[in-house]
């Protein structure tokens, strides 16, 4: 048991420290929007390749942010029923509809793979005037798929935990499970 629970603890901890540099792509982006917004209106002067370059920054940090989200519980949700529910009765609406999250996860490593290999493979430009690598940028979709995967595979052990009554002994207060 120790060492599933630091299975899980090492995924959020993965998810954590993604979360923590897809911030600073917030921050980038800001400042390329400020700057364009800037040269554009201000001194008549656009770049080709800001408002592109903010777009691709944009997709990395939307592919790789869904294992962060889901460690959080950040995704939306419609939960007019759901909200009602016990802690353990979640976890079983939980493992019962997992299957649905590990077919779109599945789907996305697939045709998200294939799509970044093909891209690898014929070394993929963008077909503006800038002509940005599209590589480096699809190779994040498999990527995010498997960091989503992973904490959605960590989601599903603790709910099996919590369905079976065990977690509540073992939780901390962030979500980590640790033995007592």
């Amino acid at each position: 048991m120790r060492k599933l629970l630091a299975v899980l603890n090492f995924i959020d901890a993965m998810n954590d420290w993604v979360g923590r540099v897809l911030w600073f792509g917030i921050i980038l982006m800001t400042l390329l929007v400020l700057s364009e917004v800037t040269r554009r209106y201000v001194f008549n002067a656009p770049t080709v390749w800001g408002n592109e370059l903010t777009q691709l920054i944009f997709a990395v940090y939307v592919v790789l942010s869904g294992g962060y989200v889901l460690r959080w519980g950040a995704h939306v949700n419609v939960d007019i029923l759901y909200s009602h529910f016990s802690t353990r009765n979640k976890a079983y609406v939980d493992i019962v509809t997992s299957f649905l999250f590990f077919l779109f996860c599945g789907m996305m490593l697939i045709y998200g793979g294939s799509l970044a290999w093909e891209s690898i493979s014929i070394w993929e430009r963008s077909n503006s005037a800038w002509r940005p690598p599209l590589y480096p940028f699809k190779m994040m979709i498999p990527l995010g798929a498997m960091l989503l995967l992973l904490q959605g595979a960590a989601k599903l052990v603790r709910d099996i935990l919590t369905a079976a009554g065990l977690s509540s002994e073992m939780t901390g207060e962030r979500g980590e499970i640790h033995e007592h």
